[in-house]
């Protein structure tokens, strides 16, 4: 059987953690997650995800710069990311651009788009 693929949410609301997991889980993903910019950036290091989702608003580190520390880095540079926020603002989504996010999606979230940028992004 094929290894289940890896993706890194993270996020700081846990009851949407939660929501993304179970979503995730049911579409045969292996789940990890971070609370903060600053596990979630270690985590990816550590367990290279084959793709993250990741919030703007996080404590000790904010996702722009997780994102950009990541695409900066070519061991890192390629797994996908996906920003995902509240903030659906043109010049956040400029930002998200700029730091290489793969994609932008605004919660609330329609699961069927993001399960379909998923796949895209993966691949699949």
């Amino acid at each position: 059987m094929p290894e289940k693929k890896k993706i890194l949410i993270v996020e700081n609301e846990e009851q949407m953690v939660d929501v993304l997991k179970i979503r995730l889980e049911a579409n045969d993903y292996s789940v990890l997650s971070a609370s903060d910019g600053q596990a979630g950036l270690e985590m990816a290091r550590k367990e290279k995800p084959d793709l993250m989702i990741l919030d703007l608003m996080l404590p000790k580190m904010d996702g722009y710069k997780v994102c950009g520390l990541l695409k900066k880095d070519a061991r890192y540079s390629k797994i996908p990311i996906i920003i995902f926020t509240a903030r659906a603002q043109e010049s956040d989504k400029e930002m998200g651009v700029e730091v290489g996010a793969d994609a932008y999606i605004t919660k609330p979230f329609e699961p069927s788009v993001l399960l379909g940028k998923i796949k895209e992004l993966l691949g699949e």
